[in-house]
């Protein structure tokens, strides 16, 4: 008997003692996993010049058409990072897997037959490089799944959105929506499951978890906020969205001028200062030469979702430490950076684990052998730090003192966020990119101890 089927019948003898209800059996492995007959289909299902480009939109909604300009749906398709991780996956795969990541980013693109096994991103017509344009959401008529580009696209269809008595256009039909006021609207790409079957993005899972989901508090409620305006030019007053679709990324300079880069800083860190609370748990006095045991909680406001959310595989979220003795020198430290700007983690090439301390309230992705790596493709285990709504997390840090250390001793706590590691631009080679990496720091505690 080989080894292997001696280690099957042990674990079926392990099971037979062991009564209860059958396991589910497993999901059947689908015929051609790389393609979907809705979002990844091998022959295209429409036609992208059926779909018209935002500037055809500007005239009747200008106000929409600029705010959208700037948003991170109209650069999903041009966003550097983006297209350097693509490049990356079709060097893996010799592009066989293309239509995967399009598939949201640009679903005319993926559906149209534009995004190819291969292709390049000059040789896309322009309306596919638009990304998440406006009919790419004004023309969805329906929801199949809510994950990986899940939405039902109607090219031929009328224009919808959530006003519920829309006026007549002379330009295209129009059609109330209900379902573009639901956060299901949203899930449709905002939730992300690889080939292979790990959940790589779970905001709306997060969402349908929370508090938030037995209210009216939607995706768009925070990230589509309203104003009294008009919906087109001529039309009467009415509420409408906002669509620059604020998360915690930042527009590029080539879309944003000084003025709307600095709205976006402004509402990124208001979003940020928002979602957590720190706070910190220190005796009042410890003796010379003993320890310091340090309680940090950290609680995530946010109802609607986990902090952080989306790409919390590439997203940075940790606490920060610093304990200072009398004469302001440093006696401990966790959370700082290294020489190159990174944390002192598996990825540093300066001090790689040099933090074993470090908390970090995101999340990584391993692969096959173990090894740490940021490619969603390679990886075979995601396992996630991150805070669900309005949870709590307490972490105790032991922090050694010494017979001659003069007190008080300060401490000062933060948790701070950033949209990337600076290693992963670096590895991208934007290195200039890397350098000016912005860290929001989301809450901040104090404490003192004395020293006796």
């Amino acid at each position: 008997m080989a080894r292997w089927q001696a280690g099957l019948l042990f674990l079926g003898l392990l099971g037979a003692g062991c009564p209860g209800p059958e396991p589910d059996p497993p999901p059947p492995a689908p015929v051609d996993p790389v393609h979907d007959a809705l979002s990844r289909p091998v022959t295209p299902t429409l036609d992208p010049a059926a779909f018209a480009g935002a500037v055809a939109c500007q005239t009747c909604h200008p106000q929409h058409y600029a705010e959208w300009q700037t948003s991170r749906h109209a650069y999903a398709m041009r966003d550097e990072v983006f297209r350097r991780l693509v490049a990356i996956r079709q060097a893996d795969y010799a592009g066989a897997q293309d239509q995967f990541c399009t598939q949201c980013h640009s679903a005319i693109c993926a559906r149209g037959g534009a995004c190819v096994d291969g292709f390049s991103f000059d040789a896309l017509p322009p309306v596919a490089l638009e990304g998440v344009t406006c009919e790419a959401c004004h023309r969805v008529s329906g929801l199949e799944r809510r994950y990986n580009s899940g939405h039902v696209l109607d090219p031929g269809g009328p224009m919808r959105g959530t006003i519920e008595d829309p006026a007549t256009s002379p330009f295209h039909a129009t059609e109330y929506s209900p379902l573009h006021a639901t956060s299901e609207f949203c899930a449709g790409c905002h939730d992300v499951i690889e080939l292979s079957g790990l959940n790589l993005e779970r905001p709306f899972a997060e969402w349908s978890e929370s508090p938030a989901a037995g209210t009216t508090e939607t995706c768009q409620s925070c990230h589509m906020p309203t104003r009294e305006g008009v919906a087109a030019e001529g039309g009467p007053p009415r509420t409408v969205h906002e669509h620059r679709f604020i998360g915690v990324d930042l527009p590029p300079d080539e879309v944003a001028d000084a003025a709307e880069r600095a709205l976006h800083e402004a509402r990124v860190q208001a979003l940020l200062t928002s979602t957590a609370t720190l706070a910190v748990t220190v005796p009042s006095a410890v003796p010379a030469g003993a320890q310091l045991d340090l309680v940090l909680t950290v609680k995530n406001e946010n109802r609607a979702h986990n902090f952080p959310t989306g790409t919390t595989f590439v997203r940075q979220a940790w606490v920060a430490v610093t304990v200072t003795d009398a004469d302001g020198m440093v006696v401990y430290e966790t959370g700082g950076l290294d020489s190159q700007g990174d944390l002192r983690d598996a990825f540093s090439t300066v001090e790689p684990y040099g933090d074993a301390d470090l908390l970090k309230l995101s999340s990584g992705l391993v692969d096959a052998r173990g090894n740490p790596t940021v490619f969603p493709w390679r990886a075979a285990e995601h396992a996630s730090q991150t805070l669900p709504p309005r949870y709590a997390r307490t972490f105790t840090l032991f922090v050694p003192t010494s017979t001659t250390t003069q007190g008080p001793l300060q401490v000062e706590a933060k948790v701070r966020f950033r949209t990337f590691p600076p290693f992963l631009l670096r590895v991208l080679g934007m290195e200039e990119e890397a350098a000016r990496l912005p860290i929001y720091d989301v809450a901040s505690a104090r404490a003192v101890v004395a020293v006796e």
